[in-house]
């Protein structure tokens, strides 16, 4: 496939505002593709390089290069140039890059080098985002939307299953299941307002489980073989030993669990996010960290047991599974709200909240018990309550500071995810930054720094922040209509990934 095909399509993307437009171009688009350029083609469209990052910046971009008048670019012979000028270090090597890149920028045209200027300083937002890429795939292959989702996240890999779909038709979504030891997206919650809130949105019999300020793990087992991944899908098993013998210990022998890994303090109170972040983000002398911070793995769900799929089961079942599998003090605390419609129950229910903020916890889930566990989607069957109100936010720039904070980036600029998936602002906030803080955010910000005019650092959107605040004011600034009241960052999620911020929709639903 040639470069400006994608490099069209990914324009014209861009500007289709509605949704179904935007699938019909990438159906279109790949029912073109070549097998073996989808692994290429799929992460191009989302704004991202199969190599990861290059390095590449203003510095080695910024000379205008003349483009060719005529497309010949593949995009098979982009990726691999790409790969080539990745691959290039030592003595040398910054002269090199830069050589070989504009050699390669020489023989795009205008259209192909703007879509290369963007896609490699991270500013590529045509809102091709895994959903829409997702319907566009079961268009263009005629296979059904629920069939490719649930292959997606069976597989853990959107290019996987387009690589296998667009080569071998709709049968080959039958190779894609659960597997021990292949990691899947965790299931998400919505938010409420309030406990009687999320039991009236349940329907019918829910529980109401503790939300732990935790790390969550998705924790597999084989045997004597045990795996933990972050809810990203990092690969963390070398840095939680003591997660590991727990696990070991426990009776079952080919299982996949769902949870979160706390630490205690003395006093039986749950320790800060930061030193449990701190703790699992570390690969330095794992030994000791574990002794100077030993963390509980606490579990509320499990996905399979013995080769038997338990995603489509309803939760009071996996939860009686779980019991079978999981020690009483390393599954989550909960209380079954039998009959939703009496007093008394929902009193219980509320006095569970309380208890469960008394003990250090951040707020509870209230999840329907009927429900199956919706791997890799925020459902609507899972809400969690919270004390204040909380959103994830995306970190679109940050502005330098004065006085104290001289040299420091300061006052965020805060955003939700659109309709679209592109971030929409939604207000400014500097407080809340401790001086630590501050010098952590103005280093992790300037390496995901696309401009600076002196006053404002604009940010590719990649970090997730979470914001407490007041409520909502209307305010025709911003574009959503609405801003933020008494923001104030809390912490950053790095544990999150950019498409799990909250939505312009779950904004306006506070």
């Amino acid at each position: 496939m040639l470069l400006i095909r994608l490099a069209q399509v990914s324009l014209r993307v861009a500007g289709a505002p509605a949704r179904n437009r935007k699938v019909e171009l990438l159906a279109d688009l790949f029912r073109e593709a070549a097998p073996d350029d989808v692994p290429v083609v799929i992460p191009y469209l989302a704004g991202r390089l199969p190599q990861g990052r290059l390095g590449i910046g203003w510095s080695t971009l910024g000379d205008s290069v003349a483009p060719a008048t005529d497309p010949t670019l593949t995009v098979a012979h982009t990726d691999a140039e790409l790969t080539a000028i990745g691959s290039l270090t030592g003595s040398g090597s910054r002269a090199a890059r830069a050589e070989r890149l504009r050699a390669l920028l020489g023989a795009a045209t205008a259209d192909e080098q703007h879509f290369l200027r963007a896609l490699l300083l991270g500013e590529l937002r045509q809102g091709a985002l895994d959903a829409i890429a997702v319907d566009a795939l079961a268009r263009a292959s005629g296979a059904a939307g629920a069939d490719v989702r649930r292959a997606v996240m069976l597989a853990g890999s959107l290019t996987d299953v387009a690589v296998a779909l667009l080569a071998d038709g709709p049968d080959a979504l039958a190779r894609f299941r659960l597997t021990v030891g292949r990691p899947v997206h965790p299931m998400l919650a919505h938010t409420a307002g309030s406990v009687p809130e999320a039991i009236d949105k349940m329907g019918g019999r829910a529980v109401v489980e503790e939300k732990l300020d935790g790390i969550r793990v998705q924790v597999h087992r084989d045997g004597n073989g045990v795996r933990a991944w972050t809810r990203t899908l990092d690969d963390i098993t070398d840095r939680l030993p003591d997660l590991v013998t727990a696990v070991a210990a426990f009776p079952g022998e080919r299982f996949i669990l769902d949870g979160e890994v706390i630490a205690l303090g003395p006093d039986g109170r749950p320790r800060p996010f930061q030193e449990i972040a701190a703790r699992v983000g570390s690969r330095r002398d794992v030994a000791r960290a574990a002794a100077e911070l030993p963390v509980l793995p606490v579990f509320f769900d499990v996905l399979d047991v013995d080769g038997e799929d338990l995603l489509d089961r309803p939760l009071a079942e996996r939860h009686a599974a779980l019991a079978r599998l999981v020690p009483e003090r390393m599954r989550v605390r909960r209380a079954v709200v039998a009959a939703p419609s009496d007093p008394s129950a929902r009193e219980a229910a509320g006095a569970f909240f309380a208890a469960t903020l008394e003990r250090g916890h951040e707020g509870v889930v209230v999840k329907d018990l009927a429900a199956p566990y919706s791997a890799g989607r925020r459902g609507a069957s899972w809400l969690k309550v919270k004390p204040v109100h909380t959103l994830d936010l995306l970190v679109l720039a940050a502005e330098w500071g004065s006085g104290r904070r001289s040299g420091k980036l300061s006052n965020l600029h805060l955003g939700a995810l659109g309709p679209d998936g592109a971030p929409v602002m939604l207000g400014k906030t500097f407080k809340g930054l401790t001086d630590q803080l501050l010098a952590w955010q103005t280093e992790r910000l300037l390496g995901l720094s696309t401009g600076d005019d002196g006053h404002v650092v604009t940010v590719r959107p990649e970090l997730v922040v979470e914001i407490a605040y007041d409520g909502l004011q209307r305010s025709t600034r911003y574009p959503a209509g609405v801003t933020l009241r008494f923001a104030r960052v809390l912490r950053y999620r790095e544990d999150k990934r950019p498409q799990e911020a909250d939505t312009v929709a779950t904004v306006l639903a506070t």
